[in-house]
């Protein structure tokens, strides 16, 4: 026999005599429930052309806003 059936053999061998492994304890890795995103509130931000732009008709899409400063 090869080897690499050897092993797989004991493989199968030992995961059928340890049986079912237990469910994780999520209480103790401190794992939280997912909580689904919150709208973003509406607001108004000026463009380039000092145009006021609103949030309100890009409802429902991916919106990525970059902030930047100069100290």
């Amino acid at each position: 026999m090869k080897p690499s059936i050897v092993a797989l053999a004991a493989s199968v061998v030992l995961t059928l005599a340890v049986g079912v492994a237990a469910a994780p304890d999520f209480a103790s890795l401190q794992i939280q429930p997912y909580e689904p995103p919150k709208a973003a509130p509406a607001f108004s931000l000026p463009d380039l052309a000092g145009k006021p732009q609103t949030l309100e008709p890009l409802r429902g899409k991916v919106v990525l806003l970059f902030f930047w400063a100069t100290w």
